[in-house]
């Protein structure tokens, strides 16, 4: 009873992180306007680590070689999603962009059978479909032609499809607070080096640009990574990604609700079907991946 309780609130607390990410978006979009993307990512990154490490020192015993390890690889993945998006947006379009990262909703279940060899049920395949639709009806009128840039995104949805797999993979046997606080870290140091490269060095930080870091420091990386870190112990990879898959819907929701922007008749589509796909998916639910509460090397501490 106690796990199909949390169950459920893992996948109401997934649903908060898309929302979280869908209402910061703006944000995130008029912060790149005033500093160049890899050093916002780096002040962004460094704050958020600086943030979680200090939360996760009086349970400094609990970091381990290995914890580090599972860190540093889920950082990769992270900021290869992060740049390689970053990247292929000066290429394409904002909507070719949007579509193709949501795709990363697909490539999870299939990299998680090629990991785990066990096969998704028909439940998490009807609900991947049913969100990769919402997504293609979300961007449809605005697509372009496919270019080098859709390559580039094309490969941060895999970047990012891996994240989840392997957060999913590594929750259950880290400390999340430590395991969240390194992954965020690795991302602002890659960040600020390829910043030093590409972007003419470490830029000054704008007064202008404090709110945006500031909410999307503490909300859309320390808030979402952590819940996103803790709450996949309860719930599969595939299942996590068509949770997330509903980011768009919420920023659709919240440009109209803030901005007034009218939705268009695609847009209820592609939302009605990304959240059919989320109550689709629960139909004999992915085999889930076991909490371990009493193993958990959380302790509830």
């Amino acid at each position: 009873m106690k796990h199909s309780r949390m169950v459920i609130l893992a996948e109401i607390s997934l649903l908060t992180v898309a929302a979280v990410w869908g209402l910061t978006f703006v944000t995130v979009k008029n912060a790149i306007a005033l500093l160049d993307p890899f050093n916002f990512n780096f002040y962004r990154f460094s704050l958020a680590a600086l943030v979680m490490i200090l939360f996760a020192l009086p349970k400094r015993k609990l970091l381990t070689g290995s914890t580090i390890k599972a860190g540093f690889i889920v950082g990769i993945f992270l900021f290869g999603g992060y740049s390689l998006q970053t990247i292929g947006l000066k290429f394409t379009t904002a909507s070719n962009a949007g579509f193709f990262t949501g795709l990363s909703v697909v490539l999870v279940p299939v990299i998680n059978t090629v990991i785990t060899k066990k096969r998704p049920t028909v439940g998490v395949v009807l609900g991947v479909i049913c969100a990769a639709l919402g997504l293609l009806l979300f961007s449809i009128q605005d697509l372009q032609s496919f270019n080098v840039g859709d390559i580039l995104v094309l490969c941060c949805a895999v970047c990012f499809a891996l994240h989840i797999v392997f957060v999913g993979r590594y929750s259950p046997q880290h400390h999340t607070t430590w395991l969240v606080a390194i992954q965020i870290a690795v991302v602002a140091l890659l960040s600020g080096i390829a910043g030093f490269f590409t972007e003419g060095g470490i830029q000054q930080l704008l007064p202008k640009v404090w709110p945006a870091l500031l909410i999307t420091a503490l909300f859309a990386t320390c808030f979402a990574f952590f819940v996103q870190n803790y709450m996949q112990r309860f719930a599969s990879p595939s299942h996590t990604a068509i949770i997330l898959a509903s980011e768009p819907l919420f920023t659709a929701l919240f440009a109209f609700l803030l901005l007034q922007e009218q939705l268009t008749r695609n847009a209820y589509l592609g939302g009605a079907f990304i959240v059919a796909g989320m109550i689709v998916s629960e139909i004999k639910a992915m085999p889930s991946v076991k909490a371990k509460e009493g193993k958990s090397i959380e302790q509830q501490g």
